[in-house]
């Protein structure tokens, strides 16, 4: 039985206090915590098998070679991917995303083809299309949302031409929470033959996923948001389209021979791993899929509704608050983009950092969704496998002593700082 009292257990950090109070982490969005099995398998790794990988016969590369390798197939599982070979590490979901821009986009985007984005993308999946579309005389159509926070579909049926080569998308959004329809949306896309790239930096670790079903072309997620280290992320794509794509970064690793007149690529997934890969990173995210698939990613998806439902009925006992995206908790992640009338929302996230709660401010790194809502920024709360509906009265208690003492607060500007993911 999924127990968030008994996961808790597995994460140190849980234990701090701040400010004098007991933490509450409600910044999962931005990055989750990790559990002593994940911290556990990094100091293994450190400690026992630390060598560098396809690079020697003795035995601790062998060792870090088969240890690396099979991370890649335990992401290949946990996304139900058709080969491990798909499945390429790398940075983060950013990276991710510039690999299917420049090694894919560079080599096959034409004068007059048309790209389309939509207004709720997190910058790192419109800005490396954005450039493409710069560097290749390309064209841009956004998808616009409704007031609630919902796509407009209607308007990817009428953007769609022949001239469309490209549709990406969030397949949820980090900001509104709202979980997108990926098989409409690719279904549409391949009529036209486009190709379809999907950000899953806000899914993968909160919904069940499985690539075959999907219908996308390339999904792109990273470790630090579900429960992995920060550096290590994963690009998948379809196969028959990687082995197409140039590598968007060369040198050691990616290539089987070079002559000063040639070069023959990798196999996949080398090829886009260019240099010593973040060899502790990728096991450490194996780890991570081995305890979140454990504890089962249905389980993972309906604590997360259940935390949210329960937080916008609450939300509705404060007076002045206003939250944005999706009224039904079915058809939302667990993240919730909120403020206070009459109050900066970093003066109330500051405020909540006093009571010991850490929430996200600023922009969330999506500046166009924030400005089509006619915002200048937003709190987020975001939950995951660890917080509890009692975290949640707390919070709650804590936002209604925020109300309070609104006009006091009001005469402290905030510090601006980084808007963040």
């Amino acid at each position: 039985m999924f127990d968030p009292e008994e996961i808790r257990k597995d994460f140190p950090i849980l234990n701090r206090e701040v400010n004098g109070k007991k933490l509450v982490y409600f910044d999962n969005a931005a990055t989750t915590q990790k559990p002593i099995q994940v911290i556990n398998a990094i100091r293994d790794f450190y400690m026992y098998h630390n060598a560098n990988v396809h690079r020697g016969f003795h035995t601790l590369s062998q060792e870090a070679s088969q240890m690396y390798e099979e991370a890649h197939e335990k992401v290949a599982k946990f996304i139900n991917a058709y080969s491990w070979r798909e499945i390429i590490f790398c940075s983060n979901t950013t990276e991710a995303l510039n690999i299917v821009a420049y090694g894919w986009g560079l080599w096959n985007l034409r004068e007059g083809d048309e790209i389309i984005l939509t207004v709720m993308d997190h910058h790192s999946s419109m800005l490396p299309w954005r450039l493409m579309a710069k560097l290749k005389n390309a064209k841009v159509k956004y998808i616009d949302i409704t007031n609630d926070g919902y796509l407009k579909y209607e308007l990817l049926e009428e953007f769609i031409t022949e001239k469309t080569r490209v549709v990406a998308f969030p397949i949820a959004s980090n900001v509104l929470g709202t979980i997108n329809d990926p098989r409409r949306i690719a279904r549409l896309a391949h009529s036209v033959g486009a190709i379809v790239v999907a950000d899953g930096a806000q899914s993968v670790p909160h919904l069940p996923t499985n690539i075959r079903e999907l219908e996308i072309d390339f999904l792109a997620f990273s470790g630090h948001k579900m429960l992995g280290p920060t550096g290590i992320g994963v690009l998948w794509g379809r196969q028959e389209l990687l082995e197409s794509m140039h590598p968007f970064k060369v040198g050691g690793d990616t290539i089987k021979d070079v002559t000063l007149d040639d070069v023959v690529w990798h196999d996949l997934p080398w090829r886009f791993e260019a240099g010593t890969p973040n060899i502790a990173g990728g096991i450490g995210l194996g780890a991570a899929v081995d305890y979140l698939l454990k504890i089962g990613m249905e389980n993972v998806r309906e604590h997360e509704k259940a935390l949210v439902e329960y937080t916008l009925k609450r939300f509705g006992e404060i007076e002045d608050v206003e939250y944005y995206g999706p009224r039904n908790p079915r058809d939302k992640t667990g993240v919730i983009a909120f403020n206070i009338k009459g109050l900066n929302h970093h003066t109330v996230g500051s405020a909540l950092d006093l009571f010991g709660i850490a929430v996200r401010t600023g922009m969330h790194c999506a500046h166009p969704l924030h400005y089509r809502l006619g915002l200048k920024g937003t709190v987020r709360a975001s939950y995951y496998i660890y917080n509890t509906l009692e975290e949640v009265d707390y919070f709650i208690e804590a936002l209604e002593k925020i109300v309070s003492l609104r006009e006091s607060l009001k005469s402290k500007p905030p510090t601006e700082v980084c808007t963040g993911t």
